[in-house]
Parts: structure tokens; sequence; C-alpha cells
């Protein structure tokens, strides 16, 4: 079980590094050929790595507008549960709790991604 939530943390981890890079390869490395992606539910998906990175980075984040931390909750099979905490460094900023919903193959990349999300209305202020 260990080994398989360190392949989901290395997942996180790397999912994150393309995030801040906004970096074409890095992002297609994550996914695999015929992946899909919902970047919201309810919503049709991106299918395919190519129309993933299209659509990624015509939506994209700038590096440095945002901070994110993560947790690995979960694992059932092949797939991962991840809770994550967005901060957009806006003013005020903008607070969003995430579950992302990930089903890994066994080479550690992503064949199914989900992202839930929701705006913190009030979001506390940091502690020191």
């Amino acid at each position: 079980m260990t080994d398989r939530m360190d392949g989901l943390r290395r997942w996180v981890d790397a999912y994150v590094a393309a995030w801040d890079s906004n970096d074409p390869a890095a992002i297609m490395a994550l996914f695999t050929d015929d992946a899909v992606y919902y970047a919201e539910p309810h919503v049709e998906p991106w299918v395919g790595r190519e129309e993933i990175v299209r659509e990624w980075l015509g939506r994209k984040d700038e590096p440095g507008d945002h901070t994110f931390r993560s947790e690995p909750i979960a694992l059932d099979g092949d797939l991962g549960f991840v809770r994550g905490w967005t901060t957009y460094a806006d003013d005020p900023p903008k607070e969003y709790g995430n579950l992302w919903v990930i089903r890994l193959t066994p080479d550690g990349r992503a064949s199914e991604f989900t992202e839930w999300y929701v705006r913190v209305r009030n979001p506390k202020p940091p502690t020191a």
C-alpha cells in the first residue's frame, strides 16, 4: 500500500510541477494517450493527451499566481483520491477546496482525472 500511495504522491508532485511551469511535455507525461480529463464534474471531458495539453494551456494559471498544498487521502484499486487547497494571489485572495479523483495505470500515468472544487467563501485569516 505504501508503494502505491508513494506513486500517487509522485503523480501529484509531477502535476503540481506541470501546473507551475505550463511545460507541454510535463503535462503530456502525466497522462496516457487516451486519457480523459474532467476539468470539473458533469461537463464534457478533454480526451487524449493532445487535447488535455491544448485545453490546459488555453486556461493556464501563471507561475506564481497560486499556491497549492495537497494530501493524498485514499487508494481503492487504481483510483487515488487527493484533497487539495488552492489559493490564488488576487486581491483579496481566492481560496478553493479541491478533491481530485485520479485513475492511475501501472506505469504511473493517469488514464482519468476529475477535479471537484468549491470556492471558500469566508476564508479564515492566516495564523501565525
